[in-house]
């Protein structure tokens, strides 16, 4: 599959998921390990925050609530997701959200301190430009907090590929960390993400295996 098709197969993916109220359903699920992860950010003040896929912008109002001086960026390439997105952030007029794959290259070099991904990267048709993309938009000592469910040691995600019919990319943790590394981030973290069992709720491979989240930094210098 080329990558146009791609990128056009997932848009109508996530555009149907949006429109059978799975955002939602995604933030429910996401938010205990994409908190986690949001948090080790460490955003601050008059900082810039982008959301790479960032379905119904929820870490967005998380970043736009530190501080009325953030400026919190989504980007999705799902229409749907985006006209949900700002829908749910009205009147947060430090945000902002943008139709369009990723990478986007109308977005400025070194312009963000945070970018943040959950559950997108293992979609993208050349996963080592997208990574570079993610260095160029990085301001020297920002910080980028990737977090994958589908990864190698998580075998209850095998088949996500087949499921979808969509070509996947399959690393294990620490191909993940290597990707970075190889083009010039700083690893910080690598670690696995948990939410919480409930009380009689059956553990799942969220509870035992959990999302693999890779925290790397631009270097300052």
């Amino acid at each position: 599959m080329d990558s146009d098709k791609q990128v056009q197969k997932v848009q109508a993916l996530f555009d149907d998921w949006a429109d059978r109220g799975r955002a939602e359903g995604m933030e429910q699920g996401h938010t205990p390990t994409a908190r986690q992860a949001f948090d080790r950010l460490q955003l601050e003040p008059g900082q810039h925050y982008l959301d790479i896929g960032c379905g119904n912008g929820y870490t967005v109002r998380w970043a736009a609530q530190v501080d009325p001086t953030v400026n919190a960026i989504g980007l999705d390439v799902s229409e749907n997701m985006v006209r949900q997105a700002r829908a749910l952030s009205t009147g947060m007029d430090n945000t902002r959200f943008i139709h369009a794959p990723f990478p986007l290259p109308m977005l400025k070099a070194q312009a963000f301190d945070a970018i943040f991904s959950m559950e997108v990267f293992y979609y993208l048709p050349d996963l080592h430009w997208a990574l570079l993309s993610v260095g160029r938009l990085l301001k020297p000592g920002g910080r980028f907090a990737c977090i994958v469910d589908y990864f190698e040691e998580n075998e209850a995600s095998h088949s996500w590929a087949e499921d979808l019919d969509l070509p996947l990319n399959l690393l294990p943790a620490a191909g993940w960390q290597t990707a970075m590394e190889d083009i010039g981030f700083d690893a910080l973290e690598q670690c696995r993400l948990h939410p919480p069992l409930a009380d009689g709720e059956e553990p799942t491979w969220k509870h035992t295996v959990g999302s693999l989240m890779t925290l790397v930094q631009r270097p300052s210098a």
